[in-house]
């Protein structure tokens, strides 16, 4: 291994893998070290919800690069180390291992954690989280033998989770302390549709409700306490958000909220260290907002941009963001940044499982999302941010590229 400053990424994630695949790519032939605290190689995560906790794949499926790539790409890997601190004016990351790692550039892609709940109970065996492939094998043996779950959480995971459950067989309660799930995202119209989709095929979903307890016997969970009512289950996952893992960015003084804050080339408050991906609370010069995202998409896009611009190049994130889901029979992809209080136009029939919304303020699109209508992504993408006439958006007989602008 090389001790010559080079480059140094911290976080083994998606947004690293494809940071140090893009390095290589542009043709840096210097030292790039990837540092991880799993044991495991950069992997995708997003079947972890989804096909792979269902059983359908197998585990060398979610890795991004076969495990030879590395060494045949000169990349030195510290996997299982954890990094615990930055000194920014030597220069050096150190390991929990008492090593200490040279660096010319720096690149924070540490990634996010599961956020826990301060309740009773919270710590008892059979509560779970998922982040992790540990998490995801964890869960589908414990669905192998529960036959009640309950889902604390009504979000993206939460759903997920639900689907794979009902998949396997479970009972399923879902509880939601919103009145809807999803509804700062989605806005109301379409949030119910997820809701209905999901009492549809057989959950128990309950909204604005709070979780005070979650109760066991000899150590292991045996329900959820809910108001004066107790939800049986022999299985609990905890589906209520992630927080970005800055911890060592703050202690360093880097500028830090609601994650490490960078400009549009994904750079710190110190011109030497960057960060991308979960982590990253973004400048995105297309939206002139910040932007913390904390999808399988963004983790691509942002990693390859940030192994431009560590190499110096003044490429920027300037791009829509996207998100996808499966869940039940319902395949949806979405793409842009649209607000609870936007208008919603539908193009088709909700009642048909088929059709596209948009959500527009005023004239102008701010998001567009597909329900098992495929290859229209592209000009979802091509329409966010123009000002269209509505009743030519909402006719399925004119073709999305032939939308006129108003």
């Amino acid at each position: 291994m090389s001790t010559a400053p080079g480059i140094v990424v911290v976080g083994a994630g998606l947004a690293a893998a494809k940071a140090v695949e893009s390095m290589r790519e542009a043709g840096h032939t210097g030292t790039i070290t990837l540092i991880g605290e799993e044991p495991e190689r950069p992997y995708e995560r997003p079947a972890l919800s989804k096909d792979y906790l269902q059983g359908n794949g197998s585990r060398d499926d979610l890795f991004v690069h076969p495990e030879e790539w590395y060494a045949e790409h000169d990349i030195d890997t510290r996997f299982g180390e954890t990094v615990v601190s930055i000194d920014r004016e030597g220069r050096t990351v150190a390991l929990a291992s008492g090593d200490t790692v040279p660096y010319e550039r720096l690149l924070l892609a540490t990634g996010s954690r599961p956020r826990t709940l301060e309740i009773p109970g919270a710590e008892l065996d059979g509560v779970l989280s998922l982040r992790r492939i540990g998490d995801s094998d964890a869960i589908r043996e414990a669905y192998a033998r529960a036959s009640s779950v309950v889902i604390i959480g009504a979000g993206w995971i939460g759903l997920e989770t639900a689907s794979a459950a009902r998949a396997a067989g479970l009972q399923v309660t879902v509880l939601e302390y919103a009145p809807l799930p999803l509804g700062r995202v989605l806005g109301d119209e379409l949030a119910t549709y997820f809701a209905d989709l999901h009492r549809r095929n057989g959950v128990d979903l309950r909204t604005s409700v709070e979780v005070s307890e979650i109760t066991g016997a000899e150590g292991r969970v045996t329900g959820v306490r809910v108001g004066d009512d107790e939800v049986a289950a022999d299985l609990v996952i905890l589906g209520v958000g992630i927080s970005p893992n800055a911890e060592i960015a703050a202690a360093a003084g880097l500028d830090v909220d609601n994650g490490i804050l960078v400009d549009e080339h994904l750079r710190t408050s110190d011109p030497a260290i960057f960060a991308a991906g979960d982590v990253a609370n973004a400048y995105n010069s297309a939206l002139g907002d910040r932007l913390r995202v904390e999808h399988w998409d963004n983790a691509i896009r942002q990693g390859r941009l940030a192994g431009r611009t560590v190499l110096g190049r003044d490429d920027a994130y300037d791009w829509q963001p996207y998100f996808y889901t499966d869940q039940f029979d319902l395949g949806m992809e979405y793409v842009g940044r649209g607000s609870a209080t936007d208008d919603v136009v539908i193009r088709g029939d909700k009642a048909s499982g088929e059709f596209i919304a948009f959500w527009l303020d005023g004239d102008r699109v701010t998001a567009g999302m597909n329900v098992n209508v495929w290859d229209v992504n592209d000009d979802l993408r091509a329409l966010v941010g123009s000002s269209v006439e509505r009743a030519r958006l909402a006719d399925p007989d004119v073709p999305l590229s032939e939308v006129v602008p108003a």
